[in-house]
């Protein structure tokens, strides 16, 4: 699936976000961060910040729009210090709007304190009647600043035990990266649902959320940060502390097929590896007999094109261009152009498509609003059949632990309890020849980690905690109104 936002596809599966952190001395701290949040500009394109301290004082700088947007040499010069901490959001809960923005900051009784979120907090109505007895009203609508007040204002004389304090009271699923005036400090909840990894570059310490970040600004991969951790890193080192057990594992399995860049390693696992065995698999489970080509959608699908293609020993094609630009304007597109959205980021090729019999491989289908359009253009290009070939199983259930997705009602799997029911009904939705999905089972396989390691809540409504299930991301704005 597409994920350029400019086009107001509503077919794809929102990201979560990109979290970053560095400290180091002899670095230049912000413009390293600026280049960590390039990398991982995929996992949300609404907003990014960008908080730096030199041992005393702290600035935060962060607005809508593109990292590349947001920032320019001359804002980076004022953002100097010892470290830094870097955020591009997608919203999972409150609305995309500059309040909203992060990294959060706010003064505690320690001093300034700046944090940055990925994932979502399930209790987070609880938490702000938590936050009450403070005295505080949040400015934002997110749960983050709940997080961040929360934590702040916690018992304790070091952040380390004020975390120590607020992090077991968090449902749900979060990596933060958070700044003091002279620390950087991550943590990752106990289910290890988001990814957060550890680097290291000529002894000083960088942390993000994927591995292709780490690569982007020099540093060595070390680590994974372990779900339930909390690591603290100033002037003394690196200090580790275990907040919480882990009773169990929902690693998002949409990381896996989606979200992260193909060339992170997550679970020890490159990302590109694994889409190729769903691919893989996915020809096993569901193969296409007569057909002359397989061609991947552009770009996050290409992986598992190639792996269908081998293990069907089908060529592999280029059906479909995309345009890799159409996201950095500004202009928006005419009423026209929204509704065929499609038609601004690919480009069929009449002269590959002409008289095939076509396997079109994607990584999964939400509305199906994307699916149909590309379907009825590879028809017009000369396809005499389409095949759809999707490398995951049916989605059926919204995601509540950080991914934006639609209702249960507007997904368009939902209402069927069976993969057959539904490759049947959305295959004759979307005007393809056939359509097969992935199993569960099967994209467990590919990934060749145990069954319950993951979340699968999206494909199996199986969710790791209770959660309320009319999920409403601007329910906090209800509750409250954000002040100026």
């Amino acid at each position: 699936m597409d994920r350029t936002p400019a086009t107001a596809d509503t077919d794809s599966p929102r990201e979560a976000c990109g979290v970053f952190g560095i400290y180091g001395r002899e670095l230049d701290v912000a413009k390293l961060t600026y280049f960590g949040l390039h990398a991982l500009q995929h996992r949300g394109q609404e907003s990014a910040g960008i908080a730096s301290a030199d041992g005393k004082q702290m600035q935060v700088y962060r607005k809508m729009g593109l990292v590349s947007h947001v920032f320019s040499e001359e804002i980076l010069e004022d953002l100097q210090g010892i470290l830094a901490i870097g955020h591009t959001r997608y919203s999972t809960k409150g609305s995309s709007r500059e309040d909203n923005s992060q990294p959060i900051f706010v003064e505690g009784p320690l001093g300034p304190f700046a944090l940055a979120h990925n994932g979502n907090l399930v209790n987070a109505d609880q938490l702000l009647d938590d936050l009450e007895e403070f005295d505080v009203r949040p400015k934002s609508s997110t749960d983050s600043e709940i997080a961040a007040w929360l934590i702040a204002l916690a018992p304790g004389s070091t952040w380390p035990e004020k975390l120590q304090h607020t992090l077991p009271r968090l449902v749900g699923s979060y990596t933060f990266v958070m700044a003091t005036a002279d620390h950087v400090l991550a943590a990752r909840d106990p289910l290890g649902n988001r990814p957060l990894c550890l680097g290291n570059a000529d002894g000083s310490w960088v942390v993000a959320s994927e591995s292709c970040a780490l690569n982007t600004v020099g540093a060595e991969f070390v680590r994974e940060i372990e779900p339930g951790e909390l690591i603290s890193v100033g002037e003394e080192g690196l200090r580790s502390y275990r907040i919480q057990p882990v009773t169990k594992r929902a690693v998002c399995m949409f990381e896996f097929m989606y979200l992260a860049r193909p060339d992170s390693y997550i679970e020890d696992t490159l990302l590109y590896h694994a889409r190729r065995q769903m691919g893989r698999q996915l020809a096993r489970e569901r193969p296409t007999p007569g057909a002359d080509l397989v061609m991947g959608v552009p770009e996050c699908a290409i992986a598992a094109a190639q792996g269908y293609a081998e293990e069907s020993g089908l060529p592999l094609r280029d059906g479909l261009v995309r345009n890799r630009y159409i996201h950095r304007t500004f202009i928006q597109p005419t009423d026209q152009l929204r509704r065929e959205g499609v038609l601004l980021k690919y480009n069929p090729m009449p002269e590959v498509l002409e008289g095939q019999r076509v396997v079109v491989v994607d990584d999964s289908i939400v509305r199906g609003t994307n699916t149909l359009p590309i379907v009825k253009m590879l028809r017009q290009a000369g396809a005499t059949e389409v095949h759809v070939r999707i490398a995951a199983p049916p989605i059926r259930h919204p995601c509540f632990l950080g991914v934006d997705m639609p209702t249960r009602g507007e997904i368009i799997a939902s209402a069927f309890n069976s993969q057959e029911e539904a490759e049947l009904a959305v295959g004759n939705a979307i005007q393809a020849d056939s359509l097969g999905y992935l199993s569960i089972e099967g994209i467990v396989e590919a990934v060749n980690l145990p069954y319950n390691h993951f979340c699968l809540a999206c494909f199996n409504g199986d969710y790791p905690v209770p959660v309320q299930m009319e999920f409403d991301k601007l329910s906090l704005e209800q509750l409250r109104a954000p002040v100026s």
